[in-house]
C-alpha cells in the first residue's frame, strides 16, 4: 500500500498545495534500514542514502543504498546500491554536494564487527544526475586521519575531569566500572591505531564560505566527537582538537553570521539527557567543552539546518527516553533560544508506539524544507500499511507551513 499523506491532513491544517507531504522512500522492508542522509542535486533532484542489512556492525551483509526523487515527481525511484564492501558491514553514510557540484559519499566500513574498527571511506562522482540508478563513481578511497600528541594531551587532561561529577554520584559498582572505562580510553588515546580508526560520520558535512569542508565525526570507542577538515577540496584531511566530553557524539554543525560554528550532539552520557553543544571560533580547529542545552535527547541522532530566512531548525527525538517522538524545534536567534516546536511523528510510549529517529534535514533552493528519517510504524500505521518492517520516511513542507503548524515549547 502506498504511503502518501498531506501534512495538513496529519495536523488538521489547510495546505495551499500538496507538497506539504509525508511519503515512504520504499515500502516497509524486513531488514534493518537506518541512518539516512538527503541532499539536493544541482538539477533539483533529491538523493537519499541509508544502510540496509540483517543488523548493523555484526551483520556482514550491510550495504549503503540510495534512491532518487526527480524534480517535480511525487514518488521515489527504486532503491539502488551506492556502496557494498563484500563480507563487511557498511554503515552510517552521509553525502555532500561540493562547490564544484561533485557528489561525495562518506561512510565507515566495519572491519571486525566492532565500531572502533571503522575505516572511513569516501566515493566521489561528477556523473550522478543524468542517468537512472546509482551515480557513476569517478573517484574514492580512504579518509586518512592522524590525530597526534594534542589529541592524547586533551584526552588525558579532560576526559576523567569531565566524567568526575558523575563518578561521585555513582554506586560503588558503577563507579568502579567508570574508572575502568576511563583508564582504558585514556590509554587508547596514546595508541596510534586506536586514534586513527573508529571515526564515523552521521550528519551532513558543511562547506564554509572560504571553501573549507568540515566533516563531523564521532567515535564509539572514545564516546566523543572530532571534526575533520579539508582546505584542498577533499584531497587531504586534518583533524580538529577533539570535543572531549561525557558521551557527546554525532555532531551536526550550524554556522552563525559572525562565523561562529556550533556543533549540536547526541547525548550518550549520564543524566540529564540533553542535546549537547560546543562552539568554535577558528573555522572548526578548536572547540569549547561540550555543555548541555535545554533540549531533551534520549541518546539519538540530531540534525540542524540554517534556513535562508535566518531561522534555525533542529530536529531530534524530544524525549529523555525512547524514540517514539520526533520534533522540529525552531530558533529565531541563531540557536540562543528555541521557542517553538513541531512534531513530525509522535506516539505515547508503549508497546504499540512506533520508532522515528536519525533525521536528516535540508532546505532546497526553492525554499522548501525536506526531512528524511528512520521509520518503524506504530501498530495503527502497520495495519494501514499492511505489514511489518522499516522504511525511510520523507517529509517536505514550506517554511510558512512549518511556522503555522508549530507551537510554543512548554
Amino acid at each position: 500500500m502506498a504511503f502518501l499523506l498531506t501534512l495538513a491532513a496529519m495536523g488538521g491544517l489547510a495546505a495551499d498545495r500538496p507538497p506539504n507531504l509525508a511519503r515512504l522512500v520504499f515500502p516497509l522492508n524486513a531488514k534493518h534500514n537506518h541512518a539516512s542522509c538527503v541532499v539536493e542535486c544541482p538539477n533539483g533532484d533529491l538523493l537519499v542514502c541509508w544502510y540496509r542489512g540483517s543488523g548493523e556492525r555484526t551483520a556482514d551483509d550491510v550495504a549503503i543504498l540510495g534512491a532518487r526523487l526527480r524534480k517535480g515527481a511525487d514518488k521515489w525511484s527504486t532503491e539502488f546500491i551506492l556502496a557494498d564492501t563484500p563480507g563487511f558491514p557498511d554503515c552510517n553514510p552521509c553525502m555532500l554536494v561540493d562547490a564544484k557540484a561533485q557528489l561525495w559519499l562518506f561512510w565507515p566500513v566495519i572491519l571486525n564487527n566492532r565500531w572502533e574498527s571503522a575505516l572511513l571511506r569516501y566515493a566521489v562522482s561528477s556523473d550522478y544526475q543524468r542517468r537512472a540508478g546509482a551515480p557513476r563513481w569517478t573517484g574514492g578511497g580512504v579518509v586518512l586521519l592522524k590525530p597526534g600528541d594534542e589529541f592524547t594531551a586533551r584526552v588525558e587532561r579532560d576526559l576523567a575531569r569531565l566524567w568526575r561529577p558523575y563518578a561521585a554520584a555513582a554506586s560503588l559498582e558503577s563507579g568502579e566500572k567508570l574508572a575502568e572505562y576511563l583508564t582504558s580510553r585514556t590509554k587508547a588515546a596514546s595508541d596510534k591505531l586506536s586514534m586513527r580508526l573508529g571515526w564515523m560520520p552521521r550528519p551532513h558535512p558543511v562547506t564554509l564560505a572560504d571553501g573549507r569542508i568540515l566533516l563531523p565525526l564521532y567515535s564509539d570507542l572514545f564516546d566523543f566527537s572530532l571534526i575533520a577538515y579539508s582546505d584542498d577540496g577533499g584531497v587531504t584531511w586534518s583533524v580538529s582538537t577533539p570535543i572531549v566530553g561525557p558521551g557527546n557524539v554525532q555532531p551536526a554543525i550550524a554556522v552563525r553570521k559572525d562565523g561562529t560554528l556550533l556543533a549540536y550532539m547526541r547525548d550518550n552520557g549520564p543524566p540529564p539527557q540533553r542535546v549537547m553543544i560546543s562552539e568554535s571560533r577558528d573555522r572548526g580547529q578548536t572547540w569549547t567543552e561540550p555543555r548541555d542545552t535545554d533540549l531533551p535527547d534520549p541518546g539519538a541522532g540530531v540534525d540542524v539546518v540554517v534556513l535562508k530566512s535566518g531561522r534555525w531548525v533542529l530536529i531530534n527525538n524530544d524525549t529523555e527516553e525512547g524514540r517514539h517522538s520526533l520534533a522540529m524545534t525552531i530558533s529565531e536567534d541563531e540557536g540562543r533560544t528555541w521557542r517553538r516546536k513541531l512534531h513530525l511523528d509522535h506516539d505515547s510510549p508503549g508497546p504499540d508506539a512506533g520508532s522515528y529517529s536519525y533525521p536528516s534535514i535540508i532546505q532546497t533552493r526553492d525554499g522548501r524544507i525536506h526531512v528524511t528519517y528512520t521509520y518503524t510504524p506504530n501498530a495503527k500505521d502497520r495495519a494501514a500499511l499492511g505489514g511489518e518492517g522499516k522504511s525511510i520516511k520523507h517529509v517536505e513542507m514550506s517554511e510558512e507551513w512549518m511556522l503555522q503548524a508549530s507551537s510554543p515549547r512548554q
